[in-house]
């Protein structure tokens, strides 16, 4: 509620894609043919194309839970989303969130500025654990707890029933639990659907090369549905954050318009803030084999620092409480820059990262 639905318009201005002589279409695509280079849309219409950029991004995975369609379950992906849960948090209203990744995470924080009475179930043993280690995610769970969230690891509803006006989520050990709105944030998947029968090769997302074109000649993918080469380990995987989907967009956008570009790879990093708390990761944060790796933890003041190392590269990271220096620590992993003499120092004091990151782009340079 802090942000005024103006405030989240990317384009202000009803004339901006005409400028560009962009046509803007509000039509869902339903089939792709690629053999005669045809997307035909739910209306009936078909669009003929030369070149097509798949970019559908993700929609909310489905948990498959008896009662999941009923009244009072939200997911929170599209502004209507968002429009209802406001509509119906109020100070007191009973909450039970299931998921505390990234986006539920993110979600938290909107909910308890409303006053509601906030659980979060968790399936796995923590918080945020595609992004995080167990050390890292005990501090953000710790500082949720101190904000009033009450956080269930290791549980999983086994069904939700309707209880009146309200909701019971059962956790299939004998607990029920009152709920006014039930909140899934189970995960995302590619929006792919449309595209069965099509010939594209599909694995995880649509499998790209570095120009980010399919295995159908003249079809291009990016962002969320786009499967394409991590820049560090040079395997294939889907990474859903934003930059990498601007990154894409704009290499298949010059691929398209005939200026041969290539893709360096996705880079693995997210940054979050929890209830206040800025968390990160970056790269090969769970380790690399036979890789070193050295920590800095203050429990009292919510600040840890883990850093992993490939030889004398820093090949991943983990941050909680420590905003300084993200972008040199990113420089470092991303660009794979070596430290020399600078690796034992920082594994004496792994604060000591902008120093590293000084001297390293020296010596390139």
């Amino acid at each position: 509620g802090d942000i005024g639905e103006a405030g989240t318009h990317i384009r202000k201005d009803p004339g901006h894609y005409a400028r560009l002589r962009i046509g803007l279409l509000h039509a869902r695509a339903q089939a792709v043919d690629t053999n005669t280079r045809l997307v035909f849309l739910g209306d009936g219409r078909s669009l003929p194309y030369d070149r097509l950029l798949v970019a559908t991004g993700s929609r909310p995975s489905r948990e498959r839970i008896p009662g999941i369609d009923l009244p009072g379950v939200r997911t929170c992906w599209t502004l209507e989303d968002a429009r209802a849960i406001l509509a119906a948090a109020r100070p007191g209203t009973r909450v039970v969130q299931m998921g505390a990744g990234f986006v539920g995470c993110i979600i938290m924080e909107g909910l308890l500025a409303r006053g509601v009475d906030l659980t979060v179930l968790v399936r796995s043993g923590y918080m945020v654990r595609r992004m995080m280690n167990p050390t890292a995610s005990g501090l953000i769970r710790r500082w949720c707890e101190g904000k009033g969230v009450r956080i269930l690891t290791r549980t999983q509803p086994k069904g939700l029933k309707a209880n009146g006006g309200a909701l019971e989520v059962d956790l299939g050990d004998g607990r029920l639990l009152p709920a006014d709105i039930y909140l899934s944030a189970v995960g995302v998947d590619p929006n792919l659907n449309f595209l069965a029968g099509s010939g594209i090769d599909i694995a995880q997302g649509i499998l790209v090369d570095a120009t980010l074109q399919s295995s159908v000649r003249g079809v291009y993918a990016a962002g969320d549905v786009a499967e394409s080469t991590d820049c560090l380990t040079g395997k294939r995987q889907l990474n859903a954050i934003q930059p990498n989907a601007v990154e894409q967009g704009r290499i298949a956008a010059l691929n398209m318009a005939g200026r041969p570009a290539r893709f360096r790879g996705s880079f693995v990093f997210n940054v979050l803030t929890t209830l206040g708390l800025a968390s990160s990761s970056f790269g090969e944060w769970q380790g690399v084999a036979g890789g070193d790796s050295a920590e800095l933890l203050d429990e009292l003041r919510y600040r840890y620092l883990n850093l992993q190392f490939d030889g004398d590269r820093l090949a991943g990271a983990n941050c909680v409480g420590f905003s300084e220096h993200i972008g040199a620590l990113r420089g470092l992993i991303e660009g794979k820059l070596r430290l020399g003499a600078w690796k034992h120092r920082l594994m004496a004091d792994p604060a000591q990262v902008m120093p590293a990151y000084l001297a390293a782009t020296t010596v390139r340079s």
